[in-house]
Protein backbone atom coordinates (compact mmCIF):
# COMPACT_ATOMS: atom_id res chain seq x y z
CA UNK A 1 0.00 0.00 0.00
CA UNK A 2 1.22 3.34 -1.28
CA UNK A 3 2.10 5.94 1.67
CA UNK A 4 -0.47 8.17 1.13
CA UNK A 5 -3.00 5.24 -0.17
CA UNK A 6 -5.50 5.57 -3.04
CA UNK A 7 -8.98 5.47 -3.05
CA UNK A 8 -9.09 1.60 -4.60
CA UNK A 9 -5.66 0.74 -1.71
CA UNK A 10 -8.57 2.13 0.66
CA UNK A 11 -11.27 0.07 -0.42
CA UNK A 12 -9.65 -3.24 -0.95
CA UNK A 13 -7.62 -2.39 3.32
CA UNK A 14 -11.17 -2.25 4.00
CA UNK A 15 -12.75 -5.21 2.41
CA UNK A 16 -9.72 -7.28 3.84
CA UNK A 17 -10.22 -5.88 7.14
CA UNK A 18 -13.59 -6.51 6.89
CA UNK A 19 -13.53 -10.29 5.86
CA UNK A 20 -10.57 -10.51 8.98
CA UNK A 21 -12.59 -10.09 11.34
CA UNK A 22 -15.84 -11.48 10.33
CA UNK A 23 -14.48 -14.38 8.81
CA UNK A 24 -11.02 -15.13 10.56
CA UNK A 25 -9.04 -15.05 7.67
CA UNK A 26 -8.34 -14.72 3.70
CA UNK A 27 -6.54 -18.34 2.88
CA UNK A 28 -7.78 -21.04 1.11
CA UNK A 29 -6.71 -23.91 3.94
CA UNK A 30 -8.50 -26.54 2.03
CA UNK A 31 -6.54 -29.36 2.06
CA UNK A 32 -6.17 -30.97 -1.49
CA UNK A 33 -8.55 -34.40 -1.40
CA UNK A 34 -6.15 -37.94 -0.85
CA UNK A 35 -6.54 -41.53 -0.27
CA UNK A 36 -4.40 -43.10 2.57
CA UNK A 37 -3.06 -46.29 0.57
CA UNK A 38 -0.42 -47.92 2.92
CA UNK A 39 0.42 -47.20 6.57
CA UNK A 40 2.75 -48.11 9.16
CA UNK A 41 5.36 -47.06 12.39
CA UNK A 42 4.91 -43.51 11.67
CA UNK A 43 4.44 -43.84 8.13
CA UNK A 44 1.46 -43.14 6.30
CA UNK A 45 1.43 -42.76 2.61
CA UNK A 46 -1.26 -40.83 0.39
CA UNK A 47 -2.35 -40.54 -2.75
CA UNK A 48 -3.81 -37.27 -4.12
CA UNK A 49 -7.43 -38.00 -5.97
CA UNK A 50 -6.37 -37.13 -9.93
CA UNK A 51 -8.45 -34.02 -11.30
CA UNK A 52 -10.76 -35.56 -13.59
CA UNK A 53 -10.39 -32.44 -16.21
CA UNK A 54 -6.90 -33.17 -16.54
CA UNK A 55 -5.43 -36.03 -18.36
CA UNK A 56 -2.86 -38.55 -16.28
CA UNK A 57 0.40 -38.36 -17.53
CA UNK A 58 3.95 -39.38 -16.84
CA UNK A 59 5.58 -40.87 -13.93
CA UNK A 60 4.41 -40.71 -9.95
CA UNK A 61 5.95 -38.30 -8.34
CA UNK A 62 6.52 -39.14 -3.71
CA UNK A 63 6.72 -35.90 -1.77
CA UNK A 64 8.99 -36.12 1.66
CA UNK A 65 8.50 -34.43 4.13
CA UNK A 66 10.85 -33.64 7.00
CA UNK A 67 10.58 -34.69 10.63
CA UNK A 68 8.43 -32.10 12.90
CA UNK A 69 7.12 -30.02 9.83
CA UNK A 70 3.72 -31.45 8.90
CA UNK A 71 2.79 -31.92 5.53
CA UNK A 72 1.16 -29.18 4.82
CA UNK A 73 4.39 -28.03 3.75
CA UNK A 74 3.78 -29.44 0.53
CA UNK A 75 -0.11 -28.40 0.27
CA UNK A 76 0.51 -25.10 1.78
CA UNK A 77 -2.44 -23.51 0.84
CA UNK A 78 -4.75 -22.98 -2.60
CA UNK A 79 -2.66 -21.13 -4.84
CA UNK A 80 0.35 -22.00 -3.01
CA UNK A 81 0.23 -25.86 -3.57
CA UNK A 82 2.93 -27.65 -4.93
CA UNK A 83 0.70 -30.75 -4.88
CA UNK A 84 -2.19 -28.40 -6.16
CA UNK A 85 -0.05 -27.79 -8.90
CA UNK A 86 1.20 -31.12 -9.64
CA UNK A 87 -2.15 -32.76 -9.43
CA UNK A 88 -3.62 -29.86 -11.81
CA UNK A 89 -0.85 -30.77 -14.59
CA UNK A 90 -2.04 -34.68 -14.90
CA UNK A 91 1.19 -35.91 -12.24
CA UNK A 92 0.49 -38.83 -10.11
CA UNK A 93 1.18 -37.62 -6.85
CA UNK A 94 1.75 -39.11 -3.66
CA UNK A 95 3.29 -38.13 -0.20
CA UNK A 96 4.57 -39.78 3.13
CA UNK A 97 4.29 -37.93 6.16
CA UNK A 98 4.80 -39.13 10.16
CA UNK A 99 2.11 -38.45 11.89
CA UNK A 100 2.39 -37.49 15.47
CA UNK A 101 5.43 -38.17 17.54
CA UNK A 102 5.26 -38.88 21.06
CA UNK A 103 7.37 -39.86 24.09
CA UNK A 104 6.94 -43.86 23.39
CA UNK A 105 9.11 -43.16 20.09
CA UNK A 106 12.38 -42.09 21.78
CA UNK A 107 14.06 -44.56 20.87
CA UNK A 108 13.46 -44.14 17.26
CA UNK A 109 17.07 -43.25 15.10
CA UNK A 110 16.97 -41.64 11.92
CA UNK A 111 17.38 -45.21 10.37
CA UNK A 112 14.11 -45.82 11.01
CA UNK A 113 13.31 -43.14 8.07
CA UNK A 114 16.24 -43.77 5.97
CA UNK A 115 16.02 -47.95 5.97
CA UNK A 116 11.73 -48.24 6.43
CA UNK A 117 9.90 -45.69 6.31
CA UNK A 118 10.96 -43.89 2.92
CA UNK A 119 11.96 -46.75 0.79
CA UNK A 120 8.78 -48.77 1.56
CA UNK A 121 6.84 -45.58 0.70
CA UNK A 122 8.87 -45.00 -3.01
CA UNK A 123 7.86 -48.94 -3.47
CA UNK A 124 4.14 -48.45 -2.45
CA UNK A 125 3.66 -45.17 -5.15
CA UNK A 126 5.61 -47.08 -7.62
CA UNK A 127 3.46 -50.25 -6.89
CA UNK A 128 0.15 -48.55 -6.65
CA UNK A 129 0.99 -46.75 -9.90
CA UNK A 130 1.52 -49.68 -12.08
CA UNK A 131 4.92 -50.39 -11.75
CA UNK A 132 6.68 -46.99 -13.10
CA UNK A 133 9.65 -45.80 -11.38
CA UNK A 134 9.11 -42.29 -9.04
CA UNK A 135 10.20 -39.17 -8.73
CA UNK A 136 11.14 -38.73 -5.27
CA UNK A 137 10.73 -34.66 -3.83
CA UNK A 138 12.06 -34.22 -0.35
CA UNK A 139 12.22 -30.72 1.14
CA UNK A 140 14.91 -30.65 4.22
CA UNK A 141 15.54 -33.14 6.16
CA UNK A 142 13.08 -35.04 3.83
CA UNK A 143 15.92 -34.03 1.09
CA UNK A 144 18.34 -35.97 3.28
CA UNK A 145 16.09 -38.87 3.98
CA UNK A 146 15.55 -39.05 0.01
CA UNK A 147 19.30 -39.18 -0.77
CA UNK A 148 20.32 -41.36 2.23
CA UNK A 149 17.83 -43.86 1.20
CA UNK A 150 19.09 -44.22 -2.52
CA UNK A 151 22.48 -45.14 -1.16
CA UNK A 152 21.37 -46.95 1.13
CA UNK A 153 19.43 -49.51 -1.42
CA UNK A 154 19.99 -49.33 -5.03
CA UNK A 155 17.19 -51.56 -6.09
CA UNK A 156 14.49 -48.82 -5.63
CA UNK A 157 12.24 -47.82 -8.07
CA UNK A 158 13.77 -44.16 -8.26
CA UNK A 159 13.13 -42.01 -12.24
CA UNK A 160 15.25 -38.83 -10.17
CA UNK A 161 15.87 -37.24 -7.29
CA UNK A 162 14.79 -33.82 -6.22
CA UNK A 163 16.30 -31.92 -3.06
CA UNK A 164 15.32 -28.64 -1.71
CA UNK A 165 16.63 -26.86 1.17
CA UNK A 166 18.82 -29.64 2.57
CA UNK A 167 21.80 -28.59 4.10
CA UNK A 168 24.89 -30.45 3.84
CA UNK A 169 27.58 -28.69 5.53
CA UNK A 170 26.52 -27.45 8.74
CA UNK A 171 29.39 -25.63 9.39
CA UNK A 172 28.01 -22.85 6.75
CA UNK A 173 24.90 -22.28 8.84
CA UNK A 174 24.79 -18.99 10.07
CA UNK A 175 22.37 -20.45 12.85
CA UNK A 176 24.80 -22.98 13.98
CA UNK A 177 28.31 -21.42 13.28
CA UNK A 178 28.64 -19.28 16.23
CA UNK A 179 27.51 -22.35 18.33
CA UNK A 180 30.16 -24.98 17.32
CA UNK A 181 32.75 -24.03 19.76
CA UNK A 182 30.35 -24.51 22.49
CA UNK A 183 29.15 -27.67 20.95
CA UNK A 184 33.14 -29.15 20.48
CA UNK A 185 33.47 -28.44 24.02
CA UNK A 186 30.56 -29.48 25.51
CA UNK A 187 31.65 -32.78 27.64
CA UNK A 188 29.61 -36.15 26.88
CA UNK A 189 27.31 -36.55 28.04
CA UNK A 190 26.68 -32.68 28.63
CA UNK A 191 23.71 -30.34 29.33
CA UNK A 192 22.22 -30.89 25.98
CA UNK A 193 22.07 -34.65 25.78
CA UNK A 194 20.66 -34.82 29.43
CA UNK A 195 17.74 -32.32 28.46
CA UNK A 196 16.87 -34.09 25.28
CA UNK A 197 17.28 -37.58 27.22
CA UNK A 198 15.08 -36.69 29.95
CA UNK A 199 12.57 -34.48 27.77
CA UNK A 200 12.28 -37.56 25.39
CA UNK A 201 13.52 -35.81 22.73
CA UNK A 202 13.24 -32.06 20.92
CA UNK A 203 9.44 -30.81 22.08
CA UNK A 204 7.19 -29.40 19.84
CA UNK A 205 7.42 -25.47 21.66
CA UNK A 206 11.31 -25.98 21.11
CA UNK A 207 10.70 -26.82 17.44
CA UNK A 208 8.41 -24.28 16.51
CA UNK A 209 10.62 -21.55 18.42
CA UNK A 210 13.69 -22.58 16.31
CA UNK A 211 12.03 -22.36 13.08
CA UNK A 212 10.39 -19.23 14.13
CA UNK A 213 14.37 -17.49 15.01
CA UNK A 214 15.12 -18.03 11.59
CA UNK A 215 13.07 -15.09 10.23
CA UNK A 216 13.13 -13.20 13.43
CA UNK A 217 13.17 -10.11 12.16
CA UNK A 218 10.42 -10.28 10.25
CA UNK A 219 8.23 -11.84 13.28
CA UNK A 220 9.15 -8.77 14.75
CA UNK A 221 8.14 -6.66 12.46
CA UNK A 222 4.91 -8.51 10.97
CA UNK A 223 2.47 -5.89 12.95
CA UNK A 224 3.91 -3.63 10.32
CA UNK A 225 3.86 -5.55 7.64
CA UNK A 226 0.51 -6.66 7.90
CA UNK A 227 -0.46 -2.71 7.93
CA UNK A 228 1.29 -2.43 5.02
CA UNK A 229 0.12 -4.94 3.27
CA UNK A 230 -3.29 -5.10 4.19
CA UNK A 231 -4.69 -4.41 0.62
CA UNK A 232 -3.16 -7.60 -0.28
CA UNK A 233 -4.79 -10.29 0.22
CA UNK A 234 -3.01 -12.52 -1.28
CA UNK A 235 0.06 -11.39 0.89
CA UNK A 236 -2.59 -11.38 3.86
CA UNK A 237 -3.05 -14.73 3.19
CA UNK A 238 0.39 -16.17 2.28
CA UNK A 239 0.90 -14.91 6.35
CA UNK A 240 -2.16 -16.95 7.36
CA UNK A 241 -0.97 -20.21 6.23
CA UNK A 242 2.40 -19.81 6.99
CA UNK A 243 1.33 -18.77 10.31
CA UNK A 244 -0.78 -22.60 10.63
CA UNK A 245 2.05 -24.20 9.35
CA UNK A 246 4.63 -23.35 12.13
CA UNK A 247 1.49 -24.19 14.51
CA UNK A 248 1.70 -27.39 13.48
CA UNK A 249 4.97 -28.25 13.83
CA UNK A 250 5.66 -31.44 15.96
CA UNK A 251 8.22 -33.06 18.32
CA UNK A 252 11.78 -34.88 17.40
CA UNK A 253 12.24 -38.08 18.90
CA UNK A 254 14.94 -38.43 21.26
CA UNK A 255 17.28 -40.95 19.12
CA UNK A 256 16.99 -39.38 15.81
CA UNK A 257 17.31 -35.56 17.44
CA UNK A 258 20.66 -36.88 19.56
CA UNK A 259 22.03 -38.27 16.14
CA UNK A 260 21.08 -34.78 14.33
CA UNK A 261 22.83 -32.97 17.07
CA UNK A 262 26.11 -35.45 17.57
CA UNK A 263 26.61 -36.61 13.60
CA UNK A 264 25.05 -33.46 11.60
CA UNK A 265 25.44 -30.35 13.62
CA UNK A 266 28.41 -31.41 16.05
CA UNK A 267 30.41 -33.81 13.72
CA UNK A 268 29.39 -32.14 10.68
CA UNK A 269 29.64 -36.32 9.33
CA UNK A 270 27.34 -35.52 6.40
CA UNK A 271 29.82 -33.05 4.46
CA UNK A 272 32.26 -35.87 4.70
CA UNK A 273 29.54 -37.85 2.19
CA UNK A 274 29.50 -40.75 4.56
CA UNK A 275 27.00 -41.29 7.39
CA UNK A 276 26.84 -44.15 10.35
CA UNK A 277 23.13 -45.41 10.65
CA UNK A 278 21.95 -48.33 12.31
CA UNK A 279 25.28 -51.08 11.85
CA UNK A 280 26.54 -49.90 8.85
CA UNK A 281 28.09 -46.68 6.97
CA UNK A 282 25.88 -44.76 4.38
CA UNK A 283 27.71 -43.09 1.18
CA UNK A 284 26.02 -40.07 -0.90
CA UNK A 285 28.87 -41.46 -3.70
CA UNK A 286 26.13 -44.22 -3.87
CA UNK A 287 23.26 -42.46 -5.31
CA UNK A 288 23.04 -43.12 -9.07
CA UNK A 289 19.49 -41.52 -9.50
CA UNK A 290 19.43 -38.05 -11.56
CA UNK A 291 19.38 -35.54 -8.91
CA UNK A 292 18.22 -32.03 -8.92
CA UNK A 293 19.42 -29.90 -6.07
CA UNK A 294 17.79 -26.40 -5.07
CA UNK A 295 18.56 -23.79 -2.89
CA UNK A 296 16.89 -20.80 -1.54
CA UNK A 297 18.54 -17.28 -2.15
CA UNK A 298 16.94 -15.90 0.87
CA UNK A 299 17.33 -19.12 3.20
CA UNK A 300 18.45 -19.03 6.59
CA UNK A 301 18.28 -22.45 7.43
CA UNK A 302 19.78 -23.77 4.31
CA UNK A 303 21.89 -21.01 2.91
CA UNK A 304 23.15 -21.85 -0.67
CA UNK A 305 26.89 -22.63 0.46
CA UNK A 306 25.17 -25.15 3.00
CA UNK A 307 23.30 -26.48 0.14
CA UNK A 308 25.88 -26.89 -2.67
CA UNK A 309 28.47 -28.40 -0.57
CA UNK A 310 26.82 -31.74 -1.58
CA UNK A 311 27.46 -31.69 -5.07
CA UNK A 312 31.04 -33.28 -5.19
CA UNK A 313 29.97 -35.72 -2.93
CA UNK A 314 27.39 -37.31 -5.91
CA UNK A 315 30.11 -38.42 -7.41
CA UNK A 316 27.93 -41.51 -8.47
CA UNK A 317 24.73 -39.71 -9.85
CA UNK A 318 23.82 -39.93 -14.04
CA UNK A 319 23.26 -36.35 -13.97
CA UNK A 320 23.56 -33.86 -10.90
CA UNK A 321 22.32 -30.15 -11.50
CA UNK A 322 22.07 -27.02 -8.92
CA UNK A 323 19.10 -24.39 -9.33
CA UNK A 324 19.21 -21.18 -6.89
CA UNK A 325 15.17 -20.18 -6.48
CA UNK A 326 13.77 -17.13 -4.88
CA UNK A 327 12.49 -17.24 -1.14
CA UNK A 328 13.24 -18.84 2.35
CA UNK A 329 13.53 -21.85 3.51
CA UNK A 330 9.42 -22.44 2.98
CA UNK A 331 9.14 -19.61 0.29
CA UNK A 332 11.24 -21.92 -2.10
CA UNK A 333 9.05 -24.21 -1.79
CA UNK A 334 5.78 -22.64 -1.43
CA UNK A 335 6.17 -19.14 -1.25
CA UNK A 336 4.24 -16.92 -4.21
CA UNK A 337 7.36 -16.55 -6.56
CA UNK A 338 7.72 -20.62 -6.56
CA UNK A 339 4.89 -20.70 -8.69
CA UNK A 340 7.57 -19.35 -11.46
CA UNK A 341 10.11 -21.01 -10.84
CA UNK A 342 10.38 -23.61 -8.38
CA UNK A 343 7.68 -25.60 -9.62
CA UNK A 344 8.43 -24.68 -13.39
CA UNK A 345 12.12 -26.49 -13.31
CA UNK A 346 10.43 -29.21 -11.46
CA UNK A 347 7.57 -29.85 -14.14
CA UNK A 348 10.67 -29.33 -16.61
CA UNK A 349 12.96 -32.18 -14.45
CA UNK A 350 10.46 -35.21 -14.89
CA UNK A 351 9.69 -34.48 -18.06
CA UNK A 352 13.03 -34.93 -18.55
CA UNK A 353 13.57 -37.99 -16.73
CA UNK A 354 10.10 -39.73 -17.55
CA UNK A 355 10.37 -43.29 -18.03
CA UNK A 356 14.30 -43.65 -16.79
CA UNK A 357 14.73 -47.69 -16.61
CA UNK A 358 14.41 -48.77 -12.84
CA UNK A 359 17.47 -51.56 -11.51
CA UNK A 360 15.45 -55.00 -11.45
CA UNK A 361 17.49 -56.62 -8.16
CA UNK A 362 15.68 -58.74 -5.72
CA UNK A 363 14.81 -56.25 -2.65
CA UNK A 364 16.87 -57.26 0.31
CA UNK A 365 18.27 -55.57 3.33
CA UNK A 366 21.37 -54.12 2.94
CA UNK A 367 24.64 -55.91 5.08
CA UNK A 368 26.80 -53.51 6.16
CA UNK A 369 28.02 -51.33 2.88
CA UNK A 370 31.44 -50.47 1.60
CA UNK A 371 33.44 -48.53 -0.84
CA UNK A 372 34.16 -51.61 -3.14
CA UNK A 373 30.21 -52.73 -3.09
CA UNK A 374 29.11 -49.06 -4.06
CA UNK A 375 31.40 -49.59 -6.88
CA UNK A 376 30.27 -52.42 -7.66
CA UNK A 377 26.44 -51.82 -7.89
CA UNK A 378 27.10 -48.86 -10.03
CA UNK A 379 29.02 -51.26 -12.65
CA UNK A 380 26.26 -53.83 -12.31
CA UNK A 381 23.94 -51.06 -13.35
CA UNK A 382 25.79 -49.81 -16.79
CA UNK A 383 24.23 -52.52 -18.69
CA UNK A 384 20.40 -51.91 -17.65
CA UNK A 385 21.80 -48.51 -19.09
CA UNK A 386 22.45 -49.87 -22.78
CA UNK A 387 19.75 -51.68 -23.35
CA UNK A 388 17.63 -48.66 -22.53
CA UNK A 389 19.56 -46.86 -24.59
CA UNK A 390 18.75 -49.84 -27.21
CA UNK A 391 15.17 -49.49 -26.86
CA UNK A 392 13.65 -47.70 -30.04
CA UNK A 393 11.46 -45.15 -27.87
CA UNK A 394 14.60 -44.45 -25.96
CA UNK A 395 16.21 -43.22 -29.71
CA UNK A 396 13.61 -41.29 -30.13
CA UNK A 397 13.44 -39.34 -26.91
CA UNK A 398 17.31 -38.44 -26.91
CA UNK A 399 16.85 -37.59 -31.10
CA UNK A 400 13.94 -34.86 -29.52
CA UNK A 401 16.69 -33.95 -26.83
CA UNK A 402 19.49 -33.71 -29.24
CA UNK A 403 19.06 -29.92 -29.85
CA UNK A 404 18.52 -29.23 -26.39
CA UNK A 405 22.50 -30.82 -25.87
CA UNK A 406 23.64 -29.08 -29.04
CA UNK A 407 23.10 -25.95 -27.98
CA UNK A 408 24.68 -26.61 -24.40
CA UNK A 409 27.56 -27.52 -26.40
CA UNK A 410 27.97 -24.38 -28.56
CA UNK A 411 27.85 -22.43 -25.26
CA UNK A 412 30.78 -24.70 -23.54
CA UNK A 413 34.08 -22.88 -25.88
CA UNK A 414 33.08 -19.86 -23.87
CA UNK A 415 33.56 -21.07 -20.65
CA UNK A 416 32.39 -18.19 -18.77
CA UNK A 417 32.12 -19.00 -15.19
CA UNK A 418 28.75 -19.12 -14.07
CA UNK A 419 27.41 -16.65 -11.58
CA UNK A 420 26.12 -19.12 -9.22
CA UNK A 421 24.57 -16.67 -7.14
CA UNK A 422 22.11 -15.30 -9.65
CA UNK A 423 19.11 -15.78 -10.88
CA UNK A 424 19.05 -16.40 -14.25
CA UNK A 425 16.33 -15.66 -17.60
CA UNK A 426 16.66 -18.26 -19.86
CA UNK A 427 14.20 -20.80 -18.98
CA UNK A 428 15.83 -23.74 -21.61
CA UNK A 429 19.31 -22.93 -20.39
CA UNK A 430 21.04 -25.78 -18.17
CA UNK A 431 23.56 -25.40 -16.38
CA UNK A 432 25.69 -28.81 -14.71
CA UNK A 433 25.95 -29.17 -10.75
CA UNK A 434 29.06 -26.30 -10.92
CA UNK A 435 26.40 -23.50 -11.91
CA UNK A 436 22.77 -22.52 -11.43
CA UNK A 437 19.86 -20.89 -13.27
CA UNK A 438 16.23 -20.46 -12.30
CA UNK A 439 13.13 -18.70 -14.07
CA UNK A 440 12.10 -15.07 -14.72
CA UNK A 441 9.64 -13.88 -12.64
Amino acid sequence: MDLVPKPDQVLAAAGNAAHLLLYGGLADLRPMPRTLVDDGLLREVYHYRPDPAVEQHGDPVLLVTPLAAPATCFDLRRGCSVVEHLVGTGRPTYLVEYGEVSFRDRNLGLEHWVEEVVPTAIREASRHAGGRPVHVVGWSLGGIFAMLAAADFADLPIASLSVLGAPVDTTLVPMIAPLRPLLRETDWPGPITRTYRALGGAPTPLVRWAFQLTSFQKLVTKPIAVAVHLDDADWLAQVEAVDRFTAAMTAYPGRSFGQLYHRFAKGNALATGTVELGDHPVSLSAVTAPTLVFAGAGDGIAPIAAVRAVLPLLSGSSDVRFEIVPGGHLGMLAGRGARDSTWQVLDEWFEEHDGRAVPRRRAAKKAPATQARAKKVAAQKAPAKKVAAEKAPAKKVAAEKAPAKKVAAEKAPAKKAPDTEAIGANPRRRHPSAGSRALAP
